[in-house]
């Protein structure tokens, strides 16, 4: 898969989901917010912090399953006898347990040239931790450590749960504003063809201003991968999560016109450089920027 696939996919299944409650709700007649006055603002409110938040967390339920089945993700069994896959549940499990997580991460690996990694999951104790088969060709051992150390910290760092509720957020904001604006463009229709015409703008509202919510979660993932890093230097050690970084920034020097996947979405990829438009959708800060902040950093 390209860059990002964990959290691209997790905003793509939300806005899927938002769009369809919609659709469900506006056929089923499921419309409490509305009255013999036109609507009313709290029960719209209310409607779309239930809804809203539902179907944040609905996705955060699927989003182990769907990388599961999206990356084609195997599973390592620990009795494998391949000496690399079972230092790598070894790592993962030795990192997950400074961390003080209770219930170890399922480890996988996923067919991919890229240099790549995941973790993923609803809650700490119901986690995924996959790396490609780019990464194990590619990667050393000590760069490798680095980022498992990387994903466990997300884990632990309950990042998943942050981005959902931050989901959730701009989720009500979309919900609400949408079904403002098609009521006032309802007003300007013939009263028989009203329905539709407000179901349709509340529809493909949701979709451009779910797209333009991205920029928002973009943004606090960005921070969160900062935090993540410093996690990965806590467990595995500074030099191994640097040297990480490093080859991640070697890996990257390639011409960006081949480079389908701008911006970059990926769990721990990420191109060096990018546009600044692209940098708006990337959920990774540069490389660049990432290394010389851990550089700078001290470890508590």
């Amino acid at each position: 898969m390209k860059n990002g696939k964990r959290i691209f996919l997790f905003m793509a299944v939300n806005i899927l989901i938002i769009a369809t409650l919609s659709i469900v709700t506006s056929v089923l007649g499921i419309q409490p917010y509305l009255d013999a006055k036109g609507i009313n603002y709290t029960s719209l409110l209310v409607f779309c912090t239930i809804w809203g938040f539902g179907g944040a967390f609905i996705s955060l339920a699927l989003s182990r399953k769907m990388a599961k089945w999206m990356m084609g993700v195997k599973l390592i069994d620990q009795s494998t006898r391949d000496s690399r896959l079972q230092s790598i549940v070894l790592r993962v499990h030795e990192y997950s347990k400074r961390a003080g997580l209770t219930v170890m991460p399922e480890v996988g690996v996923y067919d991919s040239p890229d240099v790549n990694a995941f973790a993923t999951g609803p809650s700490r104790s119901r986690s995924l931790v996959a790396v490609s088969t780019g990464l194990l060709d590619r990667m050393n051992d000590a760069e490798t450590e680095g980022v498992l150390a990387h994903e466990v910290a997300h884990i632990a760092n309950g990042d998943m749960v942050t981005m959902t509720l931050i989901q959730g957020v701009i989720n009500v904001f979309v919900m609400f504003l949408a079904r403002i604006l098609a009521n006032i463009v309802g007003q300007f229709v013939d009263e028989n063809k009203r329905f539709i015409v407000q179901f349709a703008v509340i529809i493909a509202l949701e979709i451009l201003l779910g797209m333009l919510g991205m920029l928002v979660v973009s943004a606090f993932s960005r921070k969160r991968e900062f935090r993540a890093d410093l996690g990965g230097a806590k467990y595995a050690g500074k030099e191994k999560m640097l040297a990480a970084l490093t080859k991640l920034k070697v890996n990257s020097r390639i011409d960006l016109s081949q480079e389908d996947d701008q911006p970059a979405l990926a769990s721990f990829k990420i191109s060096g450089k990018a546009s600044r438009f692209s940098k708006l959708f990337s959920t990774h800060p540069d490389l660049d920027d990432r290394i010389e902040r851990l550089t700078n950093s001290r470890l508590g």
